[in-house]
């Protein structure tokens, strides 16, 4: 993984998919280590008034969002995304993703996962049920939290 530079991390959020509950952790958090958090979406949503969010909407189409937050992020910064793909280009950046679910998306993990997520993308081409994902639980949003102040306190402490 990439040193993080002697700026704080900046967090980032793909926001479209992004659970409500992850969203007042990541608002609550970023407020509590003075970080800016910046939301990007293809529709507005509602951000509560802070000067450290931002909330960035881009038109609707495949991967703008992602394009968006790729383009902007510096290495050292954190995005909060489901979506594998979204991932593996941030960790290429010098950055690290956190899924919604508490993965740590890095060097060390995002390839495997891509690979896997390509793997089932084949299989429900081919016909077979492959189930979405559970829905959100407590135990996924507690694994996120926990994560993401692991994450950025490691983030900080390195300035």
């Amino acid at each position: 993984m990439t040193d993080a530079p002697s700026n704080p991390p900046h967090i980032w959020v793909d926001a479209d998919a992004c659970p409500g509950a992850i969203k007042e952790i990541l608002f609550r958090t970023a407020r509590r280590l003075k970080l800016k958090l910046t939301l990007v979406a293809n529709q507005t949503m509602r951000v509560p008034p802070s000067a450290l969010f931002q909330l960035i909407t881009v038109p609707d189409g495949a991967d703008i969002a992602d394009d968006r937050i790729v383009e902007l992020l510096s290495p050292g910064d954190v995005v909060i995304t489901a979506d594998v793909p979204l991932a593996a280009r941030v960790v290429e950046k010098g950055a690290v993703a956190i899924g919604v679910r508490g993965e740590l998306f890095d060097d060390n993990t995002v390839h495997g996962r891509l690979a896997s997520r390509d793997l089932m993308e084949q299989f429900r081409s081919a016909g077979v049920d492959t189930r979405g994902p559970k829905p959100l639980s407590q135990k996924d949003i507690q694994a996120f939290a926990n994560l993401l102040d692991r994450t950025l306190t490691r983030r900080l402490n390195k300035k």
